[in-house]
């Protein structure tokens, strides 16, 4: 069996920049081994893999498809760069004729409009409370040492934990963070948590004006450092709202490979993250 498999960088418009995804549009649904077996051989941090709905539709004319998403060694319940990585394969590659798709995720329907030279995605908000920073001192002191820290937040849905630095912090302390995966993953074996986000105030009144950065962390789904994390900001979009007034905000996620989203947090409990995209291969797997 052949599965046609692309990559693409998603949240840039330059090549090797962002996060890259790996997308396989299938004929057909494979079985949970296999799927699990062609994301670690892909090895990216994410692979997704869109099936359609009914035998009859096609991936140019329909405008509803399931969307899977797995790590080199686990299924996700949600991935904000490797659904934008999907449509854009829809869309520029299978000429699909629709404005907007939607995907049946186990987060439920995520919707993808194109927008421009990019897309947006419609997702769901989740926002975070604040906890006790001494219940997470084990993994704040492996992540931070002795560094100070302003807040910590948990969003019991995605487990995903927010640490704060503060405001004095310059953005080199962030970017320079050399946090040991291992350690990091041995820190936190309550099931609590499965993912870290340290973030800090971004500098709007410089150009291109980010209001905030962060990075994210998830080796216990695998994945020592993730480029750009688009389900990271639907924890990071609620907070950031909240703290700076606001609900349009532009966000760079400071990795290595960097990577810019526009978020737009909204009444109805969703979140809108737009973001461009960069085709670096198109393939065959032969399994």
């Amino acid at each position: 069996m052949e599965i046609p498999v692309f990559t693409l960088d998603s949240f840039t418009n330059l090549p090797f920049k962002g996060n890259p995804a790996a997308v396989c549009p299938l004929m057909h649904e494979l079985t949970d081994e296999l799927y699990q077996r062609i994301a670690a051989e892909i090895n990216l941090s994410e692979t997704a893999f869109i099936t359609r709905i009914r035998p009859s539709d096609d991936f140019t004319k329909a405008s509803r498809f399931c969307l899977r998403w797995f790590t080199p060694t686990t299924e996700v319940n949600l991935c904000g760069h490797a659904t934008l990585a999907a449509a854009a394969v829809l869309f520029k590659y299978k000429k699909n004729v629709n404005s907007t798709l939607v995907f049946e995720t186990k987060s439920g329907e995520l919707l993808v409009t194109q927008q421009g030279e990019g897309f947006v995605m419609d997702f769901p908000l989740n926002p975070p409370t604040k906890q006790d920073p001494n219940e997470f001192r084990d993994i704040i002191k492996v992540a931070l040492g002795d560094r100070p820290v302003q807040e910590v937040h948990l969003n019991s849905t995605t487990k995903k934990l927010l640490v704060r630095l503060p405001d004095d912090c310059d953005r080199s302390v962030l970017t320079s963070l050399k946090i040991d995966s291992t350690a990091l993953e041995c820190s936190e074996r309550s099931g609590r948590v499965k993912g870290l986000i340290i973030t800090m105030k971004g500098s709007p009144e410089c150009q291109p004006g980010y209001d905030f950065y962060s990075r994210y962390f998830a080796p216990w789904a695998g994945i020592p450092e993730d480029p750009v994390t688009g389900s990271a900001h639907t924890v990071l979009g609620s907070y950031w709202s909240e703290k700076l007034g606001k609900n349009k905000l532009l966000a760079y996620q400071c990795s290595k490979r960097g990577g810019e989203l526009e978020l737009k947090v909204r009444d109805d409990g969703r979140i809108n993250i737009a973001g461009q995209v960069v085709t670096v291969l198109q393939g065959t797997i032969t399994v």
